[in-house]
């Protein structure tokens, strides 16, 4: 009976890797190596395989899924993808909070972590647009502010014109943002236009913003932007950040805080 050559398995391996490359957008060697059964030195020549296919970019430890505009995924799937990752962001996040600081806390699942971490204190102010954020802290924790306008249900956060009303009242100390898409031309993008509007008129406001964004978000463009990164002065990502770009936003005066 004909058995299997390593070579019949690799196109098998590369199947299995698209699939979870398409399911956790960043990948590590270690992971993937204990997931496949196979050795480092294979998982690395099967990412450079990849990577000449313009399937993902390498970097320090394992590697970032690339494609085209981004779509948005439900809210609970988000929660699901680099969730460690967005819990050493958000642990990393909590130094950046004060005493008697009034901060705004975006919709998006890493923001989400940085809200469950917050709700046993009391000694500052929040402001959301977030319900999951809402209801994280409702009934304890800091004095809760909710911002109102449209409900936007995919990502369970009020948007658009009507949050002007609200926003525009308020002296926010610091401003903890999410994204879908971060890149170096176009900044921080995201699915829907209204949502992308409210996000903007919070760092317009805010006197410091606070990027919370996972590796996976790197070199990624969605539909319509969503802020600047002049306005941008802190990111805390992980640390399958790309190298190039980190240091290019240092750079331009960004502080880049690796959790």
């Amino acid at each position: 009976m004909r058995t299997s050559k390593p070579k019949d398995l690799a196109p098998k391996r590369l199947e299995l890797l698209r699939g979870i490359l398409g399911q956790d957008r960043v990948v590590r060697v270690e992971e993937l190596t204990e997931r496949l059964g196979v050795s480092s030195a294979t998982i690395r020549r099967d990412l450079g395989e990849l990577e000449k296919l313009g399937e993902l970019r390498r970097v320090y430890g394992g590697a970032v899924s690339i494609g085209g505009r981004l779509d948005e995924p439900l809210f609970d799937d988000k929660t699901s993808v680099a969730a460690a990752e967005k819990r050493r962001i958000a642990e990393a996040a909590m130094k950046y909070i004060k005493p008697n600081d009034t901060i705004y806390l975006d919709g998006g699942s890493t923001v989400l972590e940085l809200a469950r971490l917050l709700k046993d204190r009391s000694n500052f102010t929040i402001v959301t647009n977030s319900l999951r954020a809402a209801v994280e802290l409702a009934g304890r924790g800091p004095r809760l502010i909710l911002v109102g306008g449209e409900l936007r249900r995919l990502a369970q956060t009020t948007v658009g014109p009507l949050t002007r009303l609200m926003i525009e009242e308020l002296h926010v100390d610091k401003a903890f943002m999410g994204t879908i898409g971060l890149s170096l031309e176009e900044g921080l993008t995201t699915t829907d236009p209204t949502e992308a509007y409210t996000k903007e008129l919070v760092m317009e406001h805010a006197r410091e913003v606070i990027l919370l964004a996972d590796s996976s978000k790197a070199h990624k463009i969605s539909f319509t932007r969503a802020g600047r990164l002049e306005k941008v002065r802190v990111l805390i990502t992980d640390n399958l950040i790309d190298r190039k770009l980190s240091k290019e936003l240092r750079k331009r005066g960004m502080e880049v805080v690796l959790a």
